[in-house]
């Protein structure tokens, strides 16, 4: 899993810059501590000032007092050996009484590199002698014998760039041996909120460094299920409720209609209680469609209800619908027009041809319902953008900012009138919307160019169903 991956290399990411920063700072601190434990790093340079201030006169060999006095600050002695004689000419005071007065040639080899009596010597030249500096003992390290192989200093950069790389290399093998179980322990952790987050079953092994975690992740798990299973039962029991009641209601609903067409149609009723009559009918049928899309709603959004796309023209049906109502002898006070453009006369879509009639259906029979001093109402199909947009629209009341942001964001399109007891809008375009998002499309509400009402309904022009 690529979170894994990125938690791998983020350990290690880590660990290469903490052993980089790590080499840096111990080079600094070595540096600093070298510094510190030389307050003197020059003692040849010393012998060298010694032999330059060293002047002989008619009584003997003076050194000067200001270097005279640095040598006795730093507890050193010195001492000068003549060429000719071989012996010491010239002393300080602070000599110890252990150091010859007399030395051979090989004597001379041994102290310019070594030491005298553990007493670490260097010299500088005079033009007939010698100056020894003698320093304290343990206060310097000489090599005696530094000489070194030439291919060893000719490819010492190599030898430290392959010292680092093992260096390096060796830390990593130590780092991924350490953290292995951690990082075999976190891949099923990962997997295990991965799956959560698509409501699948979890059970991660409960075993390991982070054996909690997986505790508590399984245990999440299981609530998650519980819960989904609880609302299944719920959504399946309200929806066999809804078909029920409306299975229920249509039987009885059918005399009432019946028997108030009878009654309107009954010739020996007066004038007002066939009216009444006319109302009754009216309202029963009203009833009708508000249950049988109630049960629509319910089936929808419960997926209860079979999608069959087919490869079908979007216009063709479109147009259909809008003959259907034409044919209808509607009234005349509602006048549809047909607005698509005359070149497009094909639009293919993979739909099911009888939910986007009924999406259609609704949204011109909504701009009827909500418009009783009439309207004219404009539908059309444009393609742009690849995607098929039907648009119905008319220039009646329509509504208010505040009403069209609520119809957009509201999941059931449920905004009423002041004025008026009954839905403004209800059912009919929760049934719109969900008929366009089982089909993978978008619907979008909002005001008329024409100054009333408007609902797009965008439809990809190819989608997969499952």
């Amino acid at each position: 899993m690529k979170s894994v991956s990125k938690l791998i290399w983020h350990f290690v990411g880590i660990m290469l810059l903490s052993s980089v920063l790590l080499i840096i700072l111990n080079i600094i601190l070595l540096a600093i501590y070298t510094e510190s434990q030389a307050p003197n790093a020059q003692p040849w340079k010393t012998a060298e000032k010694v032999a330059a201030n060293l002047f002989q006169d008619e009584n003997g060999y003076i050194l000067s007092e200001d270097t005279a006095l640095e040598l006795q600050k730093t507890n050193v002695w010195a001492i000068f050996i003549d060429n000719a004689t071989m012996k010491v000419v010239w002393q300080t005071d602070n000599l110890p009484d252990t150091i010859p007065m007399s030395y051979s040639v090989s004597d001379i080899a041994s102290l310019t590199r070594g030491y005298i009596d553990g007493y670490p010597t260097f010299t500088g030249e005079v033009e007939n002698g010698l100056v020894v500096l003698g320093y304290p003992k343990d206060s310097f390290w000489k090599h005696m014998w530094p000489s070194w192989d030439y291919n060893l200093i000719a490819n010492f950069p190599k030898t430290i760039v392959s010292v680092f790389a093992i260096n390096a290399a060796f830390i990593f093998i130590i780092y991924v041996i350490a953290n292995s179980k951690l990082l075999k322990s976190i891949k099923p952790i990962v997997g295990g909120i991965q799956a959560l987050s698509t409501n699948e079953e979890v059970h991660i092994r409960e075993k390991g460094l982070l054996s909690e975690l997986a505790v508590n992740i399984n245990k999440t798990s299981d609530i998650l299920q519980t819960q989904s299973r609880q609302l299944r039962k719920r959504e399946t029991a309200r929806a066999n409720w809804i078909a029920g009641v409306s299975h229920d209601i249509r039987t009885p609903l059918s005399m009432v209609m019946g028997y108030a067409g009878q009654l309107e149609s009954d010739m020996q009723l007066s004038e007002d209680n066939r009216k009444k009559a006319a109302v009754i009918v009216k309202q029963s049928n009203r009833m009708r469609n508000l249950i049988n899309d109630l049960n629509l709603a319910s089936k929808l959004e419960y997926n209860m209800q079979p999608i069959n796309p087919e490869k079908q023209n979007l216009i063709a049906i479109v147009r259909q619908v809008v003959v259907d109502f034409i044919n209808m002898n509607i009234d005349e006070k509602y006048a549809i027009e047909w607005e698509t453009d005359e070149n497009l006369t094909s639009c293919p879509v993979c739909i099911d041809k009888d939910l986007i009639k009924r999406a259609v259906s609704n949204l011109i029979q909504n701009s009827m319902n909500h418009n009783e001093q009439g309207c004219r109402i404009f539908v059309r199909v444009v393609a742009e953008d690849n995607v098929y947009t039907v648009v119905v629209a008319d220039d009646g009341m329509g509504a208010t900012d505040e009403q069209i942001k609520k119809l957009n964001h509201s999941p059931h399109y449920m905004v009423c009138d002041e004025n008026a007891s009954e839905q403004r809008h209800g059912l009919g375009l929760l049934i719109v919307k969900q008929i366009v998002f089982a089909h993978k499309g978008k619907m979008l509400i909002k005001h008329s160019e024409y100054g009333g009402f408007e609902v797009e309904l965008g439809l990809p022009l190819s989608a997969e169903y499952p």
